[in-house]
């Protein structure tokens, strides 16, 4: 036979393969369908190399119930480098708050006037518009389970928050998370949508539902 030396795929491998292409075929279809929120979560895929591990949908939505408690009628919230939070906060079309995404990955632009391009090499490099204290709470997820990154992310924190901090990271940063934030530790375990290999823990400075 002609085809001897053609290198063939073993079934299973073939249908693994059919079955990511097919997969990938209804991602975009469903972002091209008239029917696509640009909100939910999934719509931005994440990119490990940019360390982002997005929350699990129940996770996501726990977060974003407590910012929405924890801010008020009228409040303002400041997500940090926590997309899937905001997503889902912005899923409830809620008119009794706002909320701003702070974030290192340009893909979220397409939230508007929301993105807020943000490094937190640079933690208190933002717009002139981000008045300090200005938040009624700031939830962040620092990228990297590192002191400096953590100290780093704290600087913007204190200066958007008027006092309310929702911090999600490693459990091996409780004491990092105590020193530069004053936060401890809750009962919640948030989960993502992928499972990370450090276990990770919800921490806040005020009296929560996380408890």
């Amino acid at each position: 036979d002609d085809d001897d030396d053609i290198p063939q795929l073993s079934s299973h491998a073939l249908a693994a393969l059919q079955e990511f292409y097919l997969e990938q075929q209804q991602r975009e279809g469903m972002k091209t369908s008239q029917g696509f929120n640009q909100y939910s979560i999934g719509s931005i895929e994440e990119d490990w190399q940019l360390s982002q591990f997005w929350y699990s949908d129940d996770t996501a939505s726990c977060l974003a119930k407590e910012a929405v408690v924890a801010a008020g009628k009228g409040g303002r919230i400041a997500c940090i480098s926590a997309p899937s939070v905001y997503q889902k906060l912005k899923e409830q079309d809620g008119k009794d708050f706002s909320v701003c995404i702070l974030e290192y990955d340009r893909r979220f632009s397409v939230y508007g006037e929301e993105f807020i391009f943000y490094d937190y090499n640079h933690p208190l490099n933002l717009p002139e518009n981000l008045l300090p204290h200005s938040f009624d709470i700031v939830i962040a997820d620092p990228p990297y389970l590192s002191d400096e990154c953590l100290q780093k992310t704290a600087e913007t924190i204190k200066y958007l928050t008027k006092g309310k901090i929702l911090l999600c990271t490693g459990a091996i940063m409780e004491e990092q998370a105590a020193k530069h934030l004053g936060v401890k530790i809750c009962k919640f375990i948030p989960k993502h949508s992928r499972n990370l290999a450090n276990e990770f823990r919800c921490y806040v400075n005020y009296a929560s539902g996380l408890d």
